[in-house]
């Protein structure tokens, strides 16, 4: 029997797997509805130690609202947090409805002895009445200001670049910078050839140049069996797909999406050192917005980006931006990553030991290598 809690007029429940399609179908129709909110990024998760707890809101026997909470245990004395990445999904602009899921996450929270509920959801910060909303529910920013921050920020990007597909194909490769077009161009007239039937074969591959790029530009990777139980979660249901492009058959560059509804995320990429003269990166984000376009995606998100400050600009992320810009992608900015204390003191002193660890381990990774 599903979890029921009654908050006002809505029915707040855990719905089980065998509802899986009805909650990607919700999901997928919200104007800022995010895959990582869908059961099956849940159970991809779950394979990495996470357990799933989809909580849905039901108004009149129709769903209104969708949050799908991660649970992770941590070491004693903290127990547990949960996390509801790129959600909770609802109208926010229904304040009794905000009201009933930040209550029911509230709850959920203290049955499994979370420490925190966690969110950072896909809503642009100049809707301020998030903010608000949230603050008036006991909740505190994460990650402090956006101007306190020179990255991606928070678990999840806080800052994106989203191309318009809305328009034919030939007035978006116009709209791209001309250095741009001029490169997608060359990839072509140099021998670039991007393969888009791509099958599980393919990705051992992909991850050996993933493995190249992570190198070269140092930052972690997950290990191969993670990408393995994402191709059977998220490629084979049709839900994500790989791009990889070739010069005279050899491998040298790739991008891994997700796709649902009428948007397209650019999650994974990876380049070889070789020809990359030949700006094969180029023709294969055009060829997967092609792709995305035909399939009925109004939104390609090419996501994390520095932010447009002083600070931003001055990242070594910044060179990301003006690769993303070419492709006439849009900055935007989000709510934020936000925490809901259960346990304040015990998250206090979470807060303060956080850090430190976080930094320690990456160190070790690195170390490792």
């Amino acid at each position: 029997m599903p979890q029921r809690d009654r908050v006002s007029s809505f029915d707040l429940q855990i719905w089980g797997d065998e509802r899986r399609d009805a909650w990607r179908a919700f999901i997928a129709e919200q104007p800022y509805g995010d895959l990582l909110q869908t059961m099956e990024w849940g159970a991809l998760k779950a394979r990495s130690g996470w357990e799933p707890l989809p909580l849905a809101a039901v108004e009149s026997n129709r769903q209104v609202a969708a949050a799908l909470l991660l649970k992770r245990t941590l070491p004693q004395p903290f127990r547990a947090l949960l996390y509801c990445p790129r959600g909770p999904i609802l109208d926010w602009r229904r304040r009794e409805l905000v009201h009933a899921v930040l209550e029911a996450i509230r709850e959920q929270a203290r049955r499994h002895e979370a420490l925190f509920a966690k969110f950072d959801p896909a809503v642009p910060a100049k809707e301020t009445n998030v903010s608000e909303l949230l603050r008036e529910h006991a909740c505190v920013p994460a990650c402090g200001e956006p101007e306190d921050d020179g990255g991606f920020g928070g678990v999840q990007p806080r800052y994106v670049m989203k191309t318009n597909l809305t328009p034919h194909p030939d007035e978006l490769l116009a709209s791209f910078k001309s250095k741009t077009r001029y490169n997608i161009r060359l990839a072509s007239r140099k021998g670039v050839v991007v393969k888009v039937d791509t099958t599980r074969h393919d990705l051992p591959e992909f991850y050996k140049l993933l493995q190249v790029t992570a190198e070269r530009d140092r930052f972690l990777i997950r290990p191969q069996k993670y990408y393995e139980d994402l191709w059977e979660l998220l490629v084979e249901p049709g839900l994500a797909h790989l791009f990889l492009g070739y010069y005279e058959q050899e491998l040298i560059a790739g991008a891994l999406c997700f796709i649902l509804g009428h948007q397209c995320w650019y999650v994974y990429g990876a380049s070889s050192n070789r020809h990359r003269q030949r700006m094969p990166n180029h023709l294969v984000q055009w060829t997967a917005m092609q792709w995305a376009r035909e399939r009925g995606c109004t939104v390609y998100d090419f996501r994390g980006v520095a932010p447009n400050t002083e600070q931003g600009r001055a990242s070594p992320l910044y060179g990301l931006n003006r690769f993303k810009e070419g492709f006439a992608a849009e900055l935007v900015e989000y709510a934020g990553e936000w925490d809901l204390p259960v346990r304040p003191l015990w998250y206090r002193a979470f807060r303060c030991l956080e850090p430190p660890v976080r930094r320690m381990r990456k160190v070790l990774a690195r170390l490792r290598r």
